[in-house]
C-alpha cells in the first residue's frame, strides 16, 4: 500500500514539473477557463498548451468539458491548488533561510574587512 502512494504522489509531482503546467493550475484555482483564454493568459503556442493540457488531464489534475467548439479546464480537486500554496510557504521559508545565511556572511566580510583594514 505506502508503494501505491508513493507512486501516486511521485507520478503527481511529475505531472506538475513543469512551470507552465503549474501556471496552467495556478490559472484556474479561481474556476474553469477555455483553452483559448489559458493561451492567452499563459502567452505559449496552442500546440504547446495541448500538450500540457494533456499531461494535466491524464494525471487526473484537471477536468475538460466541451461546449461548441470551445474546451473549458478546471482543476478537478481544489487540493491540489493547496498543495501549490504550500509549496509556495515551502519557497518563501527557503529563501528566508539563504536570505539570513547571506547576510551573516556579508557581516562577517565586513568585520573582517574592518579589522584587515586597521
Amino acid at each position: 500500500m505506502q508503494d501505491a502512494l508513493r507512486q501516486f504522489k511521485a507520478d503527481l509531482f511529475q505531472a506538475l514539473a513543469h512551470p507552465t503546467r503549474i501556471a496552467i493550475v495556478e490559472h484556474l484555482r479561481n474556476g474553469e477557463l477555455s483553452a483559448g483564454a489559458l493561451i492567452e493568459r499563459l502567452g505559449i503556442e496552442q500546440a504547446n498548451a495541448s500538450q500540457h493540457l494533456a499531461v494535466l488531464r491524464a494525471k487526473n489534475i484537471l477536468l475538460s468539458r466541451k461546449s461548441g467548439n470551445q474546451v473549458f479546464y478546471s482543476v478537478r480537486d481544489p487540493l491540489i491548488v493547496e498543495v501549490l500554496d504550500v509549496m509556495r510557504r515551502y519557497f518563501h521559508a527557503h529563501m528566508n533561510e539563504v536570505l539570513s545565511t547571506l547576510k551573516a556572511i556579508d557581516k562577517a566580510d565586513n568585520t573582517k574587512a574592518k579589522k584587515a583594514a586597521r
